[in-house]
């Protein structure tokens, strides 16, 4: 592989960040809430499994 010149790094790195498509307000909006939504449901999932976990453990501990 072929070294590269700090200068043409620098140029190639420019190039590449020109390309870059940033998200409208309201794309960036949209996903912040559905992240949020998706982050309560488990929450909500996993502490269901917990609570879950704990009482058959706990059952299981008071036949000993």
């Amino acid at each position: 592989m072929a070294k590269t010149s700090p200068g043409e790094f620098f140029n190639q790195v420019k190039a590449e960040a020109r390309k870059v498509v940033w998200p409208t307000r309201q794309e960036t909006t949209t996903t912040a809430i559905f992240v949020g939504i998706m982050m309560l449901i488990l929450a909500v999932f996993f502490l269901g499994v917990d609570s879950l976990f704990s009482a058959i453990v706990r059952f299981l501990l008071s036949l000993a």
